[in-house]
């Protein structure tokens, strides 16, 4: 039967994917709660069903909203958050406002109204592994976040335990790979460097480039999340990757041939401080237990793919291109 959704952050890059999958894939109807700061953008959700998809500007630390929505919500799924690394380094304080306070928020009129929640959460709460270390992240890796970011986002993982344990409250976690696909921010790895080239402009690399990432397309996180939501065991949290483990360099390269540009023709920067070696994810038990399986399996298709929206969606992005690059910019990076 159709569920009324309501999904937080869903004008953000992850979440407005899911509102799209959601659409292509049930017949729910979709309330998105979002604050539309820079990474939100009204313009990721153009095109679905009046009908079907509602948008709701504000706050999720704004609890009399929150306690509203619920009212009407058959289940939550929460992406909001403040999620870039080099933000969190620049300025702490949003991400624990979003972070912490807002799933505070969320998990108080979950409490309240006994409305199924699933939390989105990172494999940044993991740290990192060493780049010649054979393991990858599982659901029992302790934690040792490494930045403000992934600090929070810990910090909101374990609030979610605690009202699961403490409440009842009818939760369960994910913690996904690294994502790319259509609507990313232009502040982010994939599309700066793709939005770089489109631009004239070299990709910029941090350091040597060695540094791995787990890489999952948006649309695979996705059926993820809708699965772990329809099948996912109360209480418990799954790890959500694809197998895509990369290297920074290899992925700048890659772009470049996929864009006809010479593989050499990128510029090395300032490392960012802290930076993370290696993410890792061991998806098994998502695999096994609830019955998924990645669809996106050949990166370099799913990169292409990537790299002809932002081509063809240079309106979506333009816009905030030049304040980003000034930004990097004043950075050294």
């Amino acid at each position: 039967m159709a569920r009324n959704l309501l999904v937080t952050g869903g004008a953000g890059f992850i979440g407005s994917n899911f509102v799209h999958h959601v659409v292509d894939h049930t017949d729910d109807h979709v309330t998105v709660l979002d604050k539309l700061t820079y990474a939100g953008n009204r313009a990721s959700l153009d095109g679905l069903p009046e009908d079907r998809v509602e948008l709701v500007v504000g706050d999720i630390t704004d609890a009399a909203l929150v306690d509203s929505l619920f009212e009407n919500a058959d289940a939550v799924v929460h992406y909001a958050a403040e999620s870039h690394n080099d933000n969190s380094l620049n300025d702490p304080r949003p991400f624990l406002d979003t972070n912490i306070i807002g799933t505070y928020t969320l998990l108080e009129a979950a409490r309240k109204h006994g409305t199924r929640l699933h939390h989105i959460s990172t494999d940044e709460v993991y740290g990192d592994l060493e780049l010649d270390d054979p393991e990858r992240f599982t659901e029992n890796t302790p934690y040792n976040p490494s930045s403000p970011y992934s600090s929070t986002k810990a910090g909101s993982d374990l609030l979610v335990r605690a009202w699961v344990r403490s409440f009842g409250v009818q939760a369960t976690i994910s913690n996904c790979s690294n994502n790319y696909g259509p609507y990313q921010h232009v502040e982010k790895f994939i599309p700066r460097q793709i939005t770089n080239v489109i631009r004239g402009i070299r990709p910029k690399l941090y350091g040597k480039g060695e540094n791995v990432r787990d890489w999952i397309h948006a649309d695979d996180h996705s059926s993820a999340v809708l699965t772990i939501l329809d099948k996912g065991e109360i209480g418990e949290t799954y790890l959500i990757g694809a197998d895509g483990e990369k290297d920074n360099k290899d992925v700048v390269e890659l772009i470049l041939t996929l864009m006809g540009q010479p593989a050499d023709a990128y510029d090395h920067v300032t490392d960012r401080a802290g930076h993370d070696l290696r993410y890792a994810i061991d998806s098994t038990k998502l695999r096994t237990e609830l019955g998924w399986q990645p669809q996106y399996r050949d990166f370099e298709a799913g990169l292409a793919a990537t790299i002809d929206w932002y081509r063809a969606n240079e309106a979506w992005w333009a816009a905030d291109k030049d304040g980003v690059e000034a930004f990097y910019a004043s950075k050294g990076q």
